[in-house]
């Protein structure tokens, strides 16, 4: 049997992967895909413009392509929906990259002349603007907050589509002004004027993460002066207490323990000559201290409506810090003892932190879940 030789094989396969590709736009013609051949044609007739199939066929797709995107265009203008013109404008667009399509390939011009949809694209987007400027005023005149922030979302909409439309950005700022909810944090207070600072300082760290974090677009936190004195009006009030809270609850663990080791003395030959290891017992008595302080406390928090005094949302969240030392002493013989007793052999009787710093420490993880739960609160806001 005669054998093929390699080449030929190879360049049959080249043959047939391009005449596949000379067929690409026919085939999208034949699968009514009229944008996407005209484009195909387009770049065959950049390459050779002599291709048959684009010169057969360029014409007859791009007539297709406009009279089915005119027809959308008909039934969208013959439709209710009050944002239809957005869609018209998307339609004058994929016709209108067509026209500069065909305008970059000098073979494709001579068969073709597009259509210039530029004037119907300005239209269009007009109207689309005019279409969401006038839902915007619409939503503004309702006079709830959330209506003012849709209607915030409406007024930007329309400058998308036409930049300086009208008096949009102006009645833009003014939805968002009537729509934001100000949202003061009052002061928190603790019985013992000797952690106040650090309390004070908990807020402010707790505002600043907020402000930073951007919750929500429409939502602005405020320290309870700072709003005084900017006079602003709260929408909403955060009230903060630490209760029950307990700092440096002391707890003192003594602990007595009898340890033994055998361990090898020395080793003697019987009259065999059989080695056997001599071992001794040894003991010691531990004397083990254990020192615990125990931190611990409970922030209630509460979210009220200034306007009505509904209370939005209220919780309580638990903190603690145990901070624990343990060391010990002795008596006996030490080789008696683990590596573990060693070590507790080596520690010292310690002060713990002081309560200032023991305060931090307790309410590190409340302010961690009190920031996740005013996240989710104010993010979930429409």
């Amino acid at each position: 049997m005669r054998t093929i030789p390699f080449r030929p094989i190879l360049c049959i396969a080249v043959l047939l992967v391009f005449l596949a590709g000379c067929k690409s736009g026919e085939k999208l013609f034949n699968k009514g895909r009229y944008h996407a051949a005209v484009l195909t044609f387009v770049k065959k007739l950049q390459k050779r413009p002599n291709d048959d199939a684009a010169n057969r066929l360029l014409s007859q797709a791009y007539e297709h392509a406009a009279q089915e995107s005119e027809s959308k265009v008909s039934d969208l203008l013959r439709s209710n929906n009050q944002f239809k013109w957005e869609a018209v404008r998307n339609e004058y667009n994929s016709m209108q990259a067509l026209y500069q399509a065909i305008h970059s390939s000098p073979a494709a011009l001579k068969l073709v002349q597009p259509k210039d949809y530029r004037n119907a694209i300005t239209g269009a987007q007009e109207n689309a603007a005019e279409a969401r400027y006038s839902a915007g005023v619409t939503l503004l005149r309702q006079g709830d907050k959330n209506s003012a922030r849709q209607a915030f979302d409406e007024f930007s909409n329309a400058l998308k589509l036409v930049s300086n439309y009208k008096d949009a950005a102006q009645l833009r700022d003014q939805a968002y002004e009537r729509g934001v909810v100000n949202v003061m944090l009052s002061k928190l207070e603790v019985r013992s004027p000797y952690y106040q600072f650090t309390a004070n300082q908990f807020r402010d760290y707790l505002i600043r993460e907020l402000q930073q974090g951007q919750v929500n677009r429409f939502v602005q936190f405020y320290d309870e002066e700072d709003a005084r004195q900017d006079n602003i009006r709260p929408d909403e009030f955060i009230d903060m207490n630490f209760f029950d809270f307990v700092i440096g609850e002391t707890y003192v663990d003594r602990l007595q323990k009898e340890v033994s080791k055998d361990i090898p003395v020395k080793t003697v030959k019987d009259t065999t000559g059989k080695e056997t290891t001599i071992y001794q017992t040894v003991k010691a008595t531990l004397f083990i201290t254990t020192k615990t302080v125990v931190s611990k406390g409970l922030l209630d928090y509460q979210i009220t409506d200034a306007n009505n005094g509904k209370v939005l949302r209220a919780d309580r969240i638990p903190g603690s810090y145990t901070w624990r030392n343990q060391f010990g002493t002795y008596k006996g013989d030490e080789r008696a003892l683990s590596d573990e007793d060693k070590k507790l052999m080596g520690g010292r009787d310690i002060p713990p932190p002081p309560p200032a710093d023991l305060f931090i420490a307790f309410i590190q993880p409340i302010y961690a879940n009190l920031l996740r739960d005013l996240q989710s609160f104010y993010t979930s806001l429409p």
